[in-house]
Parts: structure tokens; sequence; C-alpha cells
């Protein structure tokens, strides 16, 4: 059976577009528009939040985190209102947003580890699979003080949170990011096994 055209069409905007969208590298243009210079050559090297934080400026850090968050949930919501809620160019969009962020294209596909991005992609698809994450993250976080380990918490229960509450297609999107950020997150992963990762707040001079 030939693919219908139109959904084919849909699929592939659905994707380049999230894709596009999460690959604004806003951590690099808030610390470069800050005067604080290029964020890969400080601390961890990450795009993300947490790296941000290591500037000392919590502010940039916050916005980083709203702003990556933000545009997972944009392609969400975008593929809603232009697809009418079809769930797979939702899901795809939302795929293609971390997958931008985590290898953008403007930046050699070197970007960022997507946990913030993840959440959002998650809280836009279904917000009951985005609070269960976020909170996930806020415990371990707490518990722990080591935003690594928080991230791959959250991101190892993703998938049984949307079976729960969303369904298997959103299950299976939740499994790829959780494997995306598993791979993303390897070297947390060895300094984790070493207790050699730093916690929320220390700084770091190397990746």
């Amino acid at each position: 059976m030939n693919a219908d055209p139109v959904v084919v069409l849909t699929l592939a905007l659905a994707a380049i577009g999230g894709y596009l969208l999460g690959s604004v590298p806003f951590g690099l243009v808030l610390t470069r528009a800050a005067g604080l210079g290029d964020i890969r050559t400080i601390g961890s090297g990450n795009i993300g939040a947490t790296n941000v934080l290591r500037t000392g400026h919590k502010g940039l850090a916050l916005a980083t985190l709203l702003l990556d968050g933000g545009k997972g949930a944009i392609a969400v919501g975008l593929a809603a209102l232009l697809t009418d809620g079809a769930s797979h160019p939702i899901l795809l969009a939302g795929f293609a947003a971390v997958l931008g962020h985590n290898y953008p294209v403007w930046l050699g596909f070197k970007g960022g580890k997507g946990v913030a991005t993840t959440l959002g992609t998650l809280a836009a698809a279904s917000w009951p699979v985005g609070i269960a994450c976020g909170l996930t993250w806020l415990v371990v976080a707490a518990v722990f003080r080591i935003s690594s380990a928080a991230a791959l918490a959250a991101l190892a229960l993703a998938p049984l949170y949307a079976w729960y509450f969303a369904g298997p297609a959103a299950a299976v999107m939740a499994l790829g990011l959780a494997a995306m950020g598993f791979h993303r997150h390897h070297a947390n992963i060895a300094r984790l096994l070493k207790g050699e990762e730093p916690r929320i707040g220390a700084s770091r001079k190397s990746s």
C-alpha cells in the first residue's frame, strides 16, 4: 500500500520544524549576549542550564532552563495546532526538538544533553507525564544533590510514566528520548560509578 503523500509531508514537516526549533542553542546565545564568552569553554562545555549555572549567573541558568524546555513544548504545541491533534506528528516533532538540541547543525552537531527539552516535550505531550518526570528529578536532586543522577532517574522512568498516562505511542517516544539521554550522559554515568560526579552548585574544570 502506498503511503499517503499528505501524511508523509506532515510527518516530514513535523520532524524538520521540531529539529530546527530544538537546535536553537539558548545557553550559548544568552551567555554570549551577557558578555560571558563561549559557554562551551566553561565547566563541562555543555550548552545547557546546568553548565550555565557554573558561570555563577543563576538568572541566565534559569532563563536557559525555561527556554530549552520551552522549545520542546512549543514544537509539540505547534504540531498539535497545525495537525488538529494528530498524535504521530506531535510525538515526532517533540522527539525531533530534543534531537535538535542534542545535535544542532549550527554547532557541528555538538549540543546539550536534552534534559530540559525532554521534560518540556513530555509535559506538552502529556502533562501528567511531565509532572511525574519533573517530580522525579526534584526528589532525586534533593536527596543526592547530583543533577545527572536526577536526570537519569527521570529519563529512566519516563517510558513507564508515558505508558501509564498517555499510552504506547507516547511510551515509545519516551523510550527513544531516554535512550538518547542516556547516551548523552555516558561520561556522567562513568563518573557516577566512580563516585566522582560533582554535586549541584559545584564547579568543574573539565568535561
